[in-house]
């Protein structure tokens, strides 16, 4: 008796390899990043490739199979690395609007630090204030696609900390932390919101 038929195999086509979240394990893992092809079996043995039918990714820890788009999750160590580069971004951009007195400077300081940057400094501050104003969206994004609403407005009222640490906001201050909210995903009440009750809290103390 002759068996044939035809399968689809994972063990040829290799794209690419790394680290990525695991929503199976729940952590950081190793993956490989295959093709799938469907091969023409006889007596289940794999014997001619024919056409490619999608691309998965395994993770080499479970051996549990996922769609690529899983990749665009961060891993634990990106989203570490994103969370003190996106309040660097804040800090410069709220700086820029409303200049770098020596209470708007602490207050940026022990922003970023809380961030995790615990070895900023005033050089690194002073670096990332002269850096192009384009510098700052892609850490802000980061933010944005990774935080919860909770974490956003966290960032978004250390921003106005820092903006009212030597004062009253000023005009430009205040249109920095709008453009910060609605980058951070935050509508405009929103974003007023949580800046008004940094104000009030700024005049309480």
């Amino acid at each position: 008796m002759i068996i044939f038929g035809f399968s689809v195999f994972y063990f040829m086509g290799l794209i690419g390899t790394g680290r990525f979240a695991c929503p199976n394990c729940g952590g950081d893992r190793d993956y490989e990043h295959r093709t799938a092809r469907r091969f023409f079996t006889l007596f289940f043995i794999p014997l001619i490739p024919l056409d490619k039918v999608g691309e998965v990714v395994r993770c080499q820890t479970c051996r549990v199979r996922f769609d690529p788009a899983v990749l665009s999750a961060p891993t634990s160590a990106q989203l570490a690395s994103a969370l003190p580069a996106g309040m660097r971004a804040v800090a410069a951009v709220i700086l820029r609007a409303g200049g770098t007195s020596e209470a708007a400077i602490g207050a940026a300081l022990t922003a970023v630090r809380s961030a995790g940057a615990e070895g900023y400094d005033v050089v690194h501050l002073q670096a990332d204030v002269n850096q192009p104003a384009e510098a700052v969206v892609e850490p802000l994004r980061a933010l944005a696609a990774n935080l919860t609403l909770d974490a956003r407005e966290r960032y978004l009222a250390d921003a106005a900390r820092i903006g009212v640490a030597d004062g009253a906001l000023t005009p430009a201050e205040r249109e920095a932390l709008g453009w910060l909210a609605n980058t951070l995903g935050l509508t405009p009440a929103h974003g007023l919101g949580v800046i008004t009750t940094v104000e009030q809290s700024a005049r309480l103390g």
